[in-house]
């Protein structure tokens, strides 16, 4: 079967998001939350992206702005499924009370497996795809629905109705079940996404309340399986609405030495163990906890017709009485229905930071659901009471001045992630730095990691992204850190992994490596200059014009060298060969990154004319799908800034055709919306930036670019107090092009400085069918 042909367009949610999404949206209406459409991008499927990366990759569960706690539903374990859920699968293994957002590298967390079941207690889920017997159901996917903060499905095999609600911390299921005297619930504490957790406890306090703790390492796989490096503890304390008539626990027969990767969780063998894993039954006074390395629970209960039992989990990664005390604070004595109104409430507030006038209801949805994708990560990691395990695998307490925060997809959200934040969520910007000051210190490593996950420095990816992050933020005047650690920390990143002494990073991945470091060091070289750091700056910004040095005049491109300086043997697809030289790109797309030094790169690459040229050229070469390709791959970052080269070549015209032309073609109300892994708010963040007609070309230059927008009206609602208004009146389909821009009734070029944004304002664009040349 054709993968296009697999899914639907969600048109019940389609059907709900135009029933509550007005023409215009604003904070005052209080619907945000049911604008958005979690069901965009929710696929790990291969063979629609076109590549081994998959789609999306987003999950459409339930979570809060920023949140440490994601409920969703699970369908896979296993494989590159960064999520544990693709919507083309026809069964459900459990609900989860942690996820990632888009990734690959296959995946993390997915801990704390929950599912109802009537009838037989099964201690294995089982796998959809091999057709092996469990516990999972199928599940009518007409009935699966989702706004932000919800999600709710039917489980046919049961008969059951399950729904997902959650607080910061805390996660919220409630289950519908059928009149039957055997309904349970079961927990599988050693599931996670990408293999397995090393070592669980368990222990039931009363009828109510168990608590307990997951204890995850890289020799259980996850992130990298394995090869990111992560450990974590995920404690919880969790409370039923409905006292357990009996509960028991399965342990399956595993020697220590069993490996239980990604791949090793679903081989037969493996699988055969766990569904022959001992049941053993307990009782409240002296058989009331359990210990192993692969261990569920289950709870028994009685049920009437309709009856509903919810089953509400705070999670720490600090200890046991830090989950209890994340409950007291966010769930004690609330009802799914309140925590749900709540979370609601919360992304109504949270999503209000933007009010958007004109464009389809399809876009309005498209908008406010990659707004919401920003506003996954980075999340908070710390409890309540501020305590917070670091970079040494320590408790440490919060001074309030942040919050600590995890998951940054540094190589992905430096592009458009962070510089849209920096106007949002300017105090996000200044946690996320503390946290990884904080890191750098705790760890006792002294510089940034580039791919931060629960602590781990997990070396994915390239680049040093932080740096960006840093002097993006201190450029822009958010400076509430430890300057002088920053630093030091960001000069020590530039030594630990950067262009050393050939002036370029030789071998495979010669490009991407040599092109994103020098723009780094170009980034602490403008942080010296702003410090006073004059000797410094001229080091780095020296640095940052490593770029040269892999530039083959006779081949007019970038090529890759190695350590002796010789250039890597030039493939018959030229600089169309994906890998060559490059990260997940080719020499094409990655070729194009130098954003700190636009007139330098065109000097070499032949002029202005020749490179407007290159550029239509490459975007004439483009599917109008947009799926993954060698020319502009929408679906991975490496070119997310090139459409707004044109602007810094005097060419604006063709960057308004282009934006649009992308907000259109690779983004849709429907699962396939995005064409690539949403990576963790990086490409949601490339939309609403574009969709409300401003990008930033080079972090670190504060000068934003002005562009076509898809709304003809769009006003952001500053921190400061302030507004800031992008006014289009005449745009549409037709009229795409700016025949003028003012900025509070100054006229101005094609472009504006952060300080013209949060100072506030309007940006009045007149537009019209015809560019403006």
């Amino acid at each position: 079967m054709d993968g296009k042909k697999k899914f639907r367009d969600v048109a019940g949610c389609l059907l709900f998001t135009v029933l509550m999404c007005p023409a215009a949206v604003t904070a005052q209406d209080k619907n945000l939350a049911h604008c958005v459409n979690p069901f965009i991008g929710a696929s790990t499927n291969t063979e629609t992206a076109g590549a081994y990366h998959g789609l999306g990759k987003t999950f459409p569960g339930a979570a809060t702005p920023y949140g440490m706690v994601q409920v969703s539903p699970q369908t896979i374990t296993g494989g590159d499924n960064g999520s544990g859920y693709s919507y083309e699968h026809q069964t459900i293994e459990g609900f989860s009370m942690t996820q990632m957002s888009g990734v690959g590298w296959y995946g993390e967390m997915g801990n704390f497996l929950v599912m109802p079941t009537t009838g037989e207690i099964k201690t294995l889920a089982g796998r959809e795809k091999e057709n092996i017997d469990g516990w999972r159901s199928h599940y009518d996917k007409e009935s699966e629905h989702a706004h932000a903060g919800y999600y709710s499905v039917r489980l046919t095999d049961y008969g059951i109705k399950a729904e997902a609600t959650c607080t910061p911390r805390c996660g919220a299921l409630r289950f519908t079940f059928p009149k039957n005297g055997q309904s349970h619930i079961l927990i599988d504490l050693a599931r996670r996404v990408g293999g397995s957790a090393d070592y669980e406890y368990i222990k039931v306090v009363d009828s109510l309340t168990f608590e307990g703790w997951i204890r995850c390492t890289p020799q259980g796989g996850g992130w990298g399986n394995g090869d990111g490096r992560v450990k974590y503890t995920l404690y919880f304390h969790a409370r039923l609405s409905k006292p357990m008539k009996s509960f028991g626990f399965w342990k399956a027969d595993f020697s220590e030495s069993q490996p239980h990767k990604k791949d090793d969780v679903v081989t037969p063998e493996y699988l055969e163990r766990i569904a022959k894993a001992s049941v053993v039954k307990g009782n409240v006074r002296d058989a009331n906890d359990m210990l192993g390395q692969h261990i569920g629970f289950f709870a028994d209960f009685a049920t009437d017709e309709d009856e509903a039992v919810t089953l509400t989990c705070a999670v720490s990664y600090v200890d046991i009485e830090g989950a209890r005390r994340n409950f007291e604070a966010e769930a004690q004595g609330r009802d799914f229905d309140s925590i749900h109104r709540k979370a609601v409430e919360d992304w109504n507030n949270a999503l209000g930071c933007i009010d958007i006038e004109g464009g389809t209801e399809a876009e309005r949805t498209i908008f406010y659901t990659a707004l919401y994708h920003t506003m996954i990560d980075p999340r908070i990691y710390q409890d309540v009471d501020g305590r917070y395990v670091g970079g040494d695998y320590q408790v440490h307490q919060s001074d309030g001045k942040f919050v600590k925060r995890t998951v940054f997809s540094g190589w992905d959200v430096f592009r458009s992630q962070m510089p849209l934040q920096t106007i949002i969520r300017p105090q996000l910007v200044n946690d996320l730095l503390n946290s990884l000051i904080t890191l750098a210190d705790q760890s006792g490593r002294h510089y940034f990691e580039r791919w931060e996950l629960l602590n781990s420095y997990s070396g994915c990816m390239l680049g040093n992204p932080a740096v960006s992050v840093l002097a993006d933020a201190w450029a822009k005047g958010i400076r509430d850190y430890d300057i002088s650690k920053a630093y030091e920390y960001a000069k020590n990143s530039s030594k630990n992994t950067g262009n050393g002494s050939l002036g370029y990073s030789p071998g495979n991945l010669c490009l991407s490596h040599t092109l994103e470091y020098a723009y780094t060091d170009w980034c602490t070289g403008r942080l010296a200059e702003m410090l006073g750091k004059d000797e410094d700056a001229a080091l780095y910004y020296h640095k940052g014009q490593a770029y040269r040095n892999i530039f083959d005049k006779k081949k007019g491109w970038f090529r890759p060298k190695d350590e002796k300086g010789n250039w890597l043997p030039w493939p018959k697809e030229g600089r169309l060969k994906e890998w060559y030289g490059c990260m997940e790109c080719n020499p094409l797309q990655q070729g194009w990154f130098v954003p700190h030094d636009v007139k330098g790169m065109v000097g070499l690459m032949g002029g202005k004319k020749k490179v407007i040229a290159d550029l239509d050229w490459m975007f004439g070469n483009t599917p109008q799908d947009m799926f993954w390709n060698m020319y502009y791959n929408h679906a991975n970052e490496p070119v997310h800034f090139v459409p707004y080269l044109y602007n810094r070549l005097g060419a604006g015209w063709k960057t308004q055709y282009h934006t649009r032309y992308i907000c259109r073609n690779a983004y849709e109300n429907k699962v396939e919306g995005l064409r690539g892994n949403e990576d963790v708010g990086q490409m949601s963040a490339w939309y609403v930036l574009s969709a409300i007609g401003i990008h930033q070309y080079c972090p670190g230059d504060t000068r934003f670019e002005i562009t076509s927008p898809v709304f003809r009206r769009a006003t952001i609602h500053l921190q400061n107090g302030k507004t800031f208004t992008v006014n289009a009146p005449a745009n549409s389909d037709r009229n795409i092009y700016i025949r003028k821009a003012s900025l509070n009734g100054k006229n101005i070029p094609l472009h504006l400085d952060y300080k013209d944004i949060v100072g506030g304002g309007v940006l009045q664009l007149e537009m019209g069918a015809e560019p403006e040349k």
